[in-house]
């Protein structure tokens, strides 16, 4: 009987650190809202910095993989620089982004969530012939 009690008590305590695990580990949304949105709308318009989406198209753009992409973009929120920025229009437009301070779990979980974020649909070009210059007026 006291053997049952402690398993199940065991299993009760084994299942509620679970949860609570999950609850105080915030998901990447969480993190955009609470550290990105000040710059960084998710669609265009930009604020004073890229929105996320067309961010999440330049490095879907130059990385193959969800890992390699996702590492990348950790990689930059850890030590932003001009070397591992994917779009230097960008750093030429905005300014390179301050260092946040993110815990390296923070940083992969929002990096995902960006990831995350890519729409094939978007197109990467601002006018009728996405990106292929086709609304020049001069051609």
């Amino acid at each position: 009987m006291k053997l049952s009690f402690i398993l199940v008590a065991g299993i009760a305590l084994l299942f509620n650190s679970f949860e609570q695990a999950a609850a105080s580990s915030p998901d990447g949304k969480a993190i955009y809202n609470r550290e990105c949105s000040v710059c960084h709308s998710v669609n265009p318009p930009p604020k004073s910095a890229p929105p996320l989406l067309s961010l999440s198209a330049q490095y879907h753009r130059v990385f193959k993989t969800k890992a390699a992409g996702v590492n990348a973009i950790a990689s930059f929120l850890k030590l932003p620089n001009k070397k591992n920025a994917v779009d230097q229009n960008a750093i030429s437009k905005f300014g390179l982004m301050p260092v946040l301070s993110l815990t390296d779990a923070e940083r992969r979980t929002v990096s995902e969530w960006v990831w995350d974020q890519y729409n094939s649909s978007m197109r990467m070009g601002r006018g009728t012939g996405s990106g292929k210059g086709q609304g020049r007026l001069n051609p």
